[in-house]
């Protein structure tokens, strides 16, 4: 089996991550989120995975090429030159999707964390017959989506609702396809878009089929939603019992930490808490729900709430860090300074506070 990944563009959103790497190499719980992905299509069998991507492939192929040798899987990219939407990606990576098999493909939207089930979607395509399958996910607050109406016994697709007013649903698109490679011979080499005008027209011929996606779904393309995503997941590791899981005295609630990592006395971690590979966190810390990526170093009685500390960093001696604030690949915050919200941009060093939400060029 195949699958392509829509990698897109220059991850705007979780900037300033994406300037240091694309965004698909932006660690999630210590892994790489596009690695997240390719590790479970492993898992039902996906031999290849085609990255569909218009932003420095070279990259993404260097960084993915160890993973493809211990994986055992192939990585190969299909580069637009120029951004195609959803659906034109598929018909530029159309040669490397097709084969004699016949065999279903999946596609998926990168940005996304779940429990993958693929192995439940595979079952579920083969059962209705049909063209096309696509995974929804409930969500409280449907205005905000395009909303997947279907027939709840066979899970046959009615139609789509962009942003509905009224409530005709709750399900919407969580950004994963099996598609028979007949759905090809619908797409043209042009920008478009397979939610708006390729779906429609399968589900016009009774041929679209959506499965409600068990577990937990998040899109982690912004801060916030990386943030929260980051607590489902580590959620789901503890309903599954996962051994990922750290233990001690010092940890509260779920926590995942490098073994390479080095924690002092007396700190308090947790809850949804991730800590990268060689960071240092001295003595008296205080960190709850926040990602500290490879390399960096908290320095002691320092406190950092809802926050994402970007690679290499230092955060100094009794600094408070929260509400958002996301500091890029190097930056130094001084001893005692508070930040509130501050989006920094690498290889800055902070000397004074930040008091209110703002980005610091």
């Amino acid at each position: 089996m195949k699958a392509l990944i829509l990698v897109g563009g220059f991850g705007t959103r979780l900037r300033p991550l994406t300037l240091s790497v694309p965004k698909p190499l932006v660690e999630f719980a210590n892994k790489p989120m596009i690695l997240h992905q390719i590790e479970a299509l492993k898992a039902v069998g996906v031999t290849e995975v085609v990255l569909a991507i218009n932003y420095q492939p070279e990259v993404m192929l260097n960084f993915l090429k160890e993973f493809e040798a211990s994986l055992g899987i192939k990585i190969t990219c299909s580069q637009e030159t120029e951004p195609l939407g959803t659906a034109g990606p598929l018909a530029l990576a159309r040669d490397k999707l097709i084969d004699d098999s016949g065999e279903p493909f999946f596609v998926l939207n990168s940005d996304v964390i779940s429990e993958y089930p693929f192995k439940e979607m595979i079952e579920f395509h083969k059962s209705h017959g049909g063209e096309a399958s696509l995974m929804v996910t409930k969500v409280d607050e449907p205005s905000k989506y395009g909303v997947v109406v279907m027939e709840e016994s066979t899970g046959q697709v009615e139609r789509f609702v962009e942003k509905p007013k009224l409530f005709v649903g709750n399900k919407i698109n969580a950004g994963f396809y099996l598609l028979n490679p007949s759905v090809l011979d619908r797409i043209q080499l042009r920008p478009t878009s397979i939610e708006k005008e390729v779906f429609p027209k399968i589900a016009a011929e009774k041929k679209l089929y959506a499965m409600v996606l068990p577990g937990f779904w998040m899109d982690v393309g912004q801060p916030k939603d990386y943030i929260t995503g980051l607590r489902l997941y580590l959620d789901s590791l503890k309903k599954n019992s996962s051994p990922k899981l750290a233990s001690g005295s010092h940890i509260v609630g779920n926590v995942i930490v490098d073994e390479s990592a080095k924690i002092g006395e007396g700190c308090l971690i947790g809850p949804d808490v991730a800590i990268g590979s060689g960071c240092v966190i001295e003595s008296g810390v205080r960190l709850s729900r926040c990602t500290v990526m490879r390399g960096v170093r908290i320095k002691k009685h320092a406190c950092i709430s809802g926050s994402i500390i970007g690679w290499h960093s230092t955060v100094g001696q009794w600094a408070r860090v929260e509400n958002m604030t996301i500091l890029g690949e190097d930056v130094h915050v001084c001893d005692e300074v508070y930040s509130n919200g501050g989006v920094v941009l690498p290889h800055k060093e902070i000397k004074s506070s930040i008091l209110k939400p703002e980005i610091v060029m």
